[in-house]
């Protein structure tokens, strides 16, 4: 295919794809419509998933890492269906560290817990301890963090509040972090508030005394006079879901696989959380899959699976099919949805936003921090404004990307652009965050505007120049203008750019585009606005951008 036709095609399928906006169906919904759902039942990044039910409302936590604000809370009434409620940190501490962007830090593995009225979310920061928040109103405002147990190399910490009183707390290690510490998991006595520890932690599970390697991602439980440990083992890509058990807190446990890849397509199912339904009939366990790690091999990052809960005869659970009926699951693909008394209309995670409301959209996340003079949906009504702040010299620790999580494998972006720039080298548009950064939009020149497609190329860590390279340029005949691109299911990206909405033309040629190695996240997409120098006030010295809308729409085929 010739640049021409491939012009006229993208124009063409954009014409009638692209407008259907807001309105159009999710790129990906688990909900088959007949009492069946289909996983991944959360197709994003998700990752280290953990989940509690409160009457007929089930709740979901998930990892941040570095992404502000942080801990998103979702909210399901038959664990199909998921949208955004909220988030229990709205900015990361210590707050100095964490104003600039700290790829592959932060917010690890979280569980979620409720307890006499209140939610409890326990999460770990490997580089500085073990943290803790709580709400009465998961949907409200989360408390600030207090440091439970301070120290380097501590992961996936979980509560269990004994019926006895007494309230544990089980993690796992860091092995770069923690002087080579692993494959071990570590007891801790805490308060009756949480807040602190009230003893010495005490390791009560060492994988290789039990044959298993890299135990860790615990969720605590105490079932039938048993204290289970579900944990998963074997690493992120290959691992299966192990699950320990004891009579006693302290041990010792012994231990049963009960779920594993099988003869699925689904690698590495394992670290999450079981929940029952309402009437405590059914039992299910919530999961996820690496999909940088899988076959397929996705830039979704790790995305949420749905696993039917069997509890055997001699107390053990085995998730999934188990068709040899060897005490050992698989995953699912499709399954009969969840017993919770009536039916509920499909729902997806938040994804397009029109920019109309005084706050930002649940699913947007900056990569540090934010600052007031970051943005404004008030200077321009019903308009996201970002101001054009200082370049990094790498674009994967620019601050201020504004970004949300890969919805699907398959979907298209378009955005509504107008740049007010004040100096050259002011440059605002459309991006995808992950390896490479690659982006479509409006550069201020000497001469005047012109429309941009840039490859940026740079490891997490980096912080020497990314070495961008702009693959594609035409001139922009105004400051304002559509930009778009379509994700395909084999991961890869083409922009384009439209003058009116209708009619699209490519610029660049297809973007392969895979997470970042090293940011543990997912790869994501959004919108920026950056200047070369710095300004004295966010606005006196450089430009702005202002976005009309974001539309997320399931892909041309």
């Amino acid at each position: 295919m010739t640049k021409k036709i491939l012009c006229i095609a993208i124009a063409l399928t954009a014409a009638g794809h692209f407008a259907a906006g807001a309105d159009a169906p999710a790129p990906w919904s688990p909900d088959l419509g007949d009492g069946t759902y289909k996983n991944p039942i959360i197709f994003a990044d998700y990752s280290d998933p953990d989940v509690t039910r409160v009457g007929d409302d089930f709740y979901l936590v998930s990892s941040s890492f570095t992404c502000v604000p942080g801990l998103p809370i979702l909210h399901s009434k038959d664990l199909v269906n998921w949208t955004i409620i909220g988030h229990a940190l709205q900015k990361q501490v210590p707050t100095e560290h964490f104003d600039v962007v700290q790829s592959g830090g932060g917010v690890w593995a979280p569980s979620i817990r409720f307890h006499n009225g209140k939610f409890y979310v326990f999460y770990p920061d490997p580089d500085y301890g073990i943290y803790m928040v709580s709400a009465t109103d998961p949907a409200g405002e989360w408390s600030a963090p207090v440091l439970v147990k301070g120290g380097k190399g501590f992961e996936d910490p979980c509560p269990l509040f004994d019926d006895d009183g007494k309230v544990w707390l089980v993690h796992a290690w860091v092995g770069s972090r923690s002087g080579g510490k692993n494959n071990t998991l570590t007891l801790v006595p805490l308060s009756a508030d949480a807040t602190k520890m009230i003893g010495d932690s005490v390791d009560i599970i060492r994988g290789a005394d039990l044959g298993v390697t890299t135990a860790e991602g615990p969720k605590f439980y105490k079932l039938n006079g048993y204290y289970y440990i579900f944990a998963p083992v074997g690493g992120v890509g290959g691992g299966t879901q192990a699950v320990f058990r004891s009579k006693q807190v302290t041990g010792p446990y012994e231990v049963k696989i009960v779920l594993a890849q099988g003869s699925t397509k689904t690698n590495g199912p394992h670290q999450g959380g079981l929940v029952d339904t309402p009437d405590g009939k059914q039992w299910w366990f919530i999961h996820f899959q690496d999909m940088a790690a899988s076959t397929q091999k996705g830039n979704e990052g790790r995305v949420t699976h749905l696993e039917p809960v069997v509890w055997i005869a001699d107390g053990w659970p085995v998730m999934g099919n188990d068709p040899g009926n060897t005490g050992t699951g698989e995953p699912v693909l499709t399954f009969k949805k969840p017993d919770v008394g009536k039916s509920y209309p499909p729902a997806t995670p938040q994804i397009s936003d029109e920019f109309n409301s005084p706050t930002l959209g649940l699913q947007w996340q900056w990569l540090a921090n934010p600052k007031d003079n970051w943005f404004s949906l008030t200077a321009q009504p019903g308009s996201l404004r970002l101001f054009a702040l200082p370049a990094t010299p790498s674009l994967v620790r620019q601050p201020n990307l504004l970004l949300q999580k890969i919805p699907a494998p398959a979907f298209s972006v378009t955005t509504k652009l107008e740049l007010t720039s004040k100096s050259p080298g002011d440059k605002a548009g459309l991006i995808i965050y992950g390896s490479p950064c690659a982006w479509i939009g409006l550069v201020k020149t000497d001469t005047g505007l012109r429309i941009s497609q840039t490859v940026s190329r740079a490891g997490a860590n980096a912080a020497a120049p990314d070495n961008a390279t702009e693959a594609a340029s035409a001139d922009a005949k105004s400051n304002s203008i559509y930009l778009a691109f379509t994700m395909t299911a084999d991961s890869r990206a083409q922009f384009s750019y439209s003058a009116d909405g209708q009619s699209y033309t490519a610029l660049g040629t297809p973007v392969a585009i895979s997470p970042i190695r090293g940011s543990w996240i997912g790869a994501k997409f959004g919108l920026f606005a950056t200047a070369p120098l710095m300004p004295t006030t966010a606005e006196s010295i450089h430009g702005y951008a202002d976005f009309d809308w974001i539309h997320v729409t399931p892909a041309t085929p």
